[in-house]
C-alpha cells in the first residue's frame, strides 16, 4: 500500500468531460487526516501509521483515548484507522494527510460499511429463485426450499444461502478512477458508486490490482 486516506461520503453527482460525456461520480470529503501514532519494527514488530479523521470534543472521548491523543499532542479525532504504508518513514506524528495525496487518474479501492437491509429472504439476499406456485408448493413460494439430504450429512453446511440479516458489513469496491481532486475543500470525485450511506466513513487506498 503506497497511500491511503480516511474520508466521509458526501453523495453522488455528475461531471462532464471535455467531449461532453457525462461521468457519474461519488464525492468524498477526504481528510484532512492527522498522524496519531507511528509504529516501527523495533517497537511493534511492523511498520504502520495510525491516521485520525473527524474532530470530536474531548468529553466524548474515553480517558485512555484522551491520553493517546495527548501523547501525540493532537486534537481528539472521531475515527482512527491504521495503514501499513510502504513509506511510513516519510510520515511523522502530527503530519497532516490531505486530499492532494491522490491525483486525477489514480486507480483506488474504496472500503466502507454497506447500507443495512435488515432481515431479508433468500431471494433478495442470495439472488435465489422462487419455488413453483402450484402442485402443492405453498403456502410460501419465496422460501429457500430444500436444505439438503436428510440422512447424510444430516446437517446444514456452513455458508448455506438462507434468510437472515443483510447488509451493514464491510464492502470494498476495487479499481475505481479518481476524476477530480479539490485540495482546497478536501474533496475527491470518484467515478462510480461506493459503499455506504451519505455521511458514512470510507477508506480510500491505492488499488491493489491496478
Amino acid at each position: 500500500m503506497q497511500k491511503a486516506i480516511i474520508g466521509k461520503k458526501v453523495g453522488m453527482t455528475q461531471i462532464f468531460d471535455e467531449a461532453g460525456k457525462v461521468i457519474p461520480v461519488t464525492v468524498v470529503e477526504a481528510g484532512p487526516c492527522v498522524v496519531i501514532q507511528k509504529k516501527t519494527t523495533e517497537n511493534d514488530g511492523y511498520e504502520a501509521v495510525q491516521l485520525g479523521f473527524g474532530d470530536v470534543t474531548t468529553k466524548h472521548v474515553t480517558k485512555p483515548m484522551q491520553g493517546h491523543f495527548a501523547k501525540a499532542d493532537v486534537a481528539a479525532k472521531k475515527t482512527l484507522k491504521e495503514f501499513r504504508l510502504a513509506d511510513c518513514a516519510a510520515l511523522n506524528v502530527g503530519d497532516v494527510v490531505k486530499a492532494d495525496t491522490f491525483a486525477v487518474g489514480d486507480s483506488v479501492d474504496v472500503s466502507g460499511t454497506s447500507k443495512g437491509k435488515g432481515f431479508a429472504g433468500a431471494i433478495k439476499r442470495h439472488n435465489q429463485h422462487r419455488l413453483k406456485e402450484t402442485h402443492g408448493t405453498g403456502p410460501v413460494h419465496r422460501q429457500a426450499g430444500s436444505m439438503g439430504a436428510c440422512s447424510s450429512p444430516s446437517r446444514i453446511y456452513k455458508g448455506k444461502g438462507m434468510a437472515g440479516h443483510m447488509g451493514a458489513e464491510k464492502v470494498t469496491v476495487q479499481n475505481l478512477e479518481i476524476v477530480k481532486v479539490d485540495s482546497e475543500n478536501n474533496l475527491i470525485a470518484i467515478k462510480g458508486a461506493i459503499p455506504g450511506i451519505k455521511g458514512g466513513i470510507v477508506v480510500i487506498t491505492d488499488s491493489v490490482k491496478a
